[in-house]
């Protein structure tokens, strides 16, 4: 049964349209069994018994044989009524086309009651329908009667009806449960745009009754999620601005300090700068990171910006940059992913730090290298969860906001971002963005 479930459909679409059509052919069968019982095989049953009649009218007073030098072919010949009728001997019979008919048994069996013996009956079919019979009173004849109403050219009425009937059903079927995924398809969408941060309009309740109801309690948890959104921006917001507001304050009171207190005053500049970077942090991931459109942009350009901004560092950096074609992207975004994974590199690497960029042919990407201590691998799937601080061995400091923020940017682009730890020592951050 494993093998039968490989090639059965998964989508409900396919699955309606698949039950559909076995219930149709089901239904077919059924139908044209039906009317072959009870319609088509009573019509050559009275076919077959006017035919016996008449080979029967043939032999009621005999056959003159002999007399002015008559065949029993010509003899019964000169006896048809009915000017469609002919009679042949085997050697005729062969010429007139007797091999290419087809044995029917049924029929066969019919005639052999009707005649009172044992008959053979067999049909032509070519422009007419041609009967071809060996009664048991001559089996050494075969008498021809053509049926002028049967043509096989013509496409039986039954036949065009079962196919109409067919066709207009499974169409119909096609309709009904496209009509019906159609709305599925829609919160299929809205879904994936919700779990990326964008909030669609609500969803119109269309569909049988329990896709309505899931559309309605869909639109209502949109709503929800985008409403707890927007407060608790509003009080991220609101709690940055009240925080930098005292945080001025004791920067202007460290200033004024006196030279004998300037190692409190350096540090108290140090933690305000770090608290500065926390709210930062903070504020970039309530936004998370949404810019209004996305444009063709060249990753290497963004790389040779960051580097530029970090030149001034006292680490060393190297730069390996490889031809990458432009993609869609939201610029202001990555380079946020950029300088982030730089920042770290260069807070727990001890001096060095790698950029370079990719191409695979179907994803452009690039990677951050540093030498430090690395992460234990039990760690790094945690990393990516708000407010985890996982890479305690390499002395963490700050919210733990910074890869949360990277892997909600790689998300909202269809990206992949990996962590490994080098086997030179140090953490290996690579991100994957795709080309469309």
């Amino acid at each position: 049964m494993k093998w039968l479930k490989k090639f059965l459909p998964r989508s409900a679409f396919s699955q309606t349209v698949m039950l559909i059509g076995c219930l149709l052919l089901i239904n077919q069968l059924v139908s044209y069994l039906s009317v072959a019982t009870y319609f088509i095989q009573p019509t050559y049953q009275q076919i077959n018994q006017l035919i016996a009649r008449q080979v029967k009218l043939l032999f009621v007073d005999g056959v003159d044989i002999g007399r002015e030098h008559l065949t029993m072919v010509d003899a019964l010949n000169a006896k048809v009524r009915d000017d469609g009728m002919e009679i042949y001997n085997q050697k005729q019979a062969r010429e007139a086309g007797i091999d290419q008919a087809i044995y029917y048994g049924f029929l066969s069996s019919q005639m052999s009651e009707h005649l009172g013996g044992k008959a053979e009956v067999k049909i032509a079919q070519g422009d007419d329908f041609e009967i071809w019979i060996r009664p048991p009173q001559a089996p050494s004849i075969w008498i021809k009667v053509p049926l002028t109403g049967f043509n096989e050219s013509d496409l039986s009425p039954l036949t065009l009806y079962l196919m109409v009937i067919g066709a207009l059903s499974v169409a119909g079927g096609w309709w009904f449960a496209r009509q019906q995924n159609r709305p599925l398809k829609k919160l299929q969408k809205a879904a994936i745009s919700v779990s990326m941060g964008d909030y669609p309009e609500p969803l119109p309740l269309t569909g049988s009754t329990e896709i309505v109801e899931v559309t309605n309690a869909f639109n209502q948890m949109s709503h929800s999620m985008k409403q707890l959104e927007q407060d608790r921006a509003l009080l991220m917001a609101g709690i940055s601005h009240d925080l930098r507001t005292p945080l001025t304050r004791i920067r202007l009171a460290s200033e004024m300090m006196v030279e004998e207190d300037e190692y409190l005053k350096d540090g108290i500049v140090h933690d305000i700068e770090d608290m500065d970077a926390i709210i930062n942090q903070f504020i970039s991931y309530i936004r998370q990171d949404q810019e209004s459109t996305r444009e063709q942009g060249q990753l290497n350009d963004l790389i040779e910006d960051v580097v530029q901004a970090e030149s001034n560092r006292e680490a060393k950096i190297e730069v390996e940059l490889n031809p990458c074609p432009e993609i869609p992207m939201q610029s202001i975004a990555v380079k946020r992913i950029l300088s982030n994974l730089v920042e770290n590199a260069f807070r727990y690497g001890r001096g060095w730090v790698k950029l370079s960029s990719h191409f695979d042919g179907k994803r452009v990407g690039f990677s951050v290298e540093d030498n430090g201590p690395g992460i234990p691998e039990d760690q790094i799937p945690k990393l990516f969860q708000p407010f985890t601080q996982g890479d305690t061995a390499r002395g963490s400091v700050g919210s733990g906001l910074g890869l949360a923020i990277i892997k909600r940017i790689t998300d909202r682009h269809q990206g992949e971002i990996v962590l490994t730890n080098r086997t030179e020592g140090g953490l290996h951050a690579q991100v994957w963005l795709p080309m469309e």
